[in-house]
């Protein structure tokens, strides 16, 4: 049973810092391109950013370009979102999503196999 288990969500000021962290179980994580995504209240989930299987390639929505560095660690099945010069408008729970083989489209949801339960980001202003 495939399991993602985000964690390290938290209330941060303006301009902090945070790292997310993705705990993937019951798959072989080289297999899969792995993604984070984010729903704010009212709004629809929203693709933060990917990753290929060994790390080669990234995309960032351009949102969070610059701002925000996704990473994975294969031989701990681990996935980060390192969060840098937060904003009010990314406060939203955030989703760790993994995938098995090629998508055309990363940035739709539906492509995902796999969702993590979330671990919410507020930013105070």
């Amino acid at each position: 049973q495939v399991q993602l288990v985000e964690s390290g969500g938290r209330l941060v000021q303006a301009g902090g810092s945070l790292r997310l962290s993705c705990s993937c179980s019951g798959l072989t994580l080289v297999e899969y391109r792995m993604g984070w995504f984010r729903q704010a209240p009212g709004k629809e989930r929203e693709f933060v950013a990917y990753i290929t299987t060994r790390g080669a390639s990234t995309v960032y929505a351009d949102s969070v370009k610059g701002r925000f560095t996704i990473s994975r660690d294969n031989a701990r099945s681990m996935v980060y979102l390192q969060m840098n010069s937060l904003r009010p408008e990314d406060t939203a729970m955030y989703y760790c999503a993994a995938v098995r083989g090629y998508i055309n489209d990363h940035t739709n949801e539906n492509r995902w196999n796999f969702w993590g339960q979330g671990t919410q980001v507020t930013v105070s202003s």
